[in-house]
């Protein structure tokens, strides 16, 4: 069980990314979830409090290419598909909002497949 020391430094490292990472409709919010088996991220509009753009690895589309979740190839995969999407739309640019995660790893992996694919942080 985690402690309320851990629980209170997670709060305070998303405060301080948050605080940076705010989604406009010129440049929206890529934000980034990851779990011991999954990892999602979704692009946010914060002036319109919208969604833009999701994608998971337990999602239909991704849940056939994906074997297990929870490893930096399936973070890669994640990346690449909501760039794609993302561009589809007509986003090119967006702020990385990592959350209280640390860059590197699945995180890391997400993001630089995302660049690969065409978004600009």
């Amino acid at each position: 069980m985690k402690t309320d020391s851990y629980k209170k430094a997670v709060k305070r490292r998303r405060y301080h990314v948050r605080k940076k990472a705010v989604g406009t409709p010129d440049r929206p919010r890529l934000s980034v979830f990851r779990s011991n088996r999954n990892i999602s991220a979704q692009i946010i509009d914060d002036v319109a409090g919208v969604t833009l753009v999701s994608s998971s690895t337990g999602s239909k589309a991704l849940k056939d290419q994906v074997a297990d979740g929870g490893n930096q190839k399936a973070a890669a995969v994640v990346g690449e598909a909501i760039a794609k999407e993302a561009i589809s739309v007509g986003i090119k640019c967006i702020c990385f909002d990592r959350g209280s995660y640390k860059y590197h790893g699945r995180v890391k992996a997400l993001a630089e497949a995302a660049r690969k694919a065409g978004l600009a942080f």
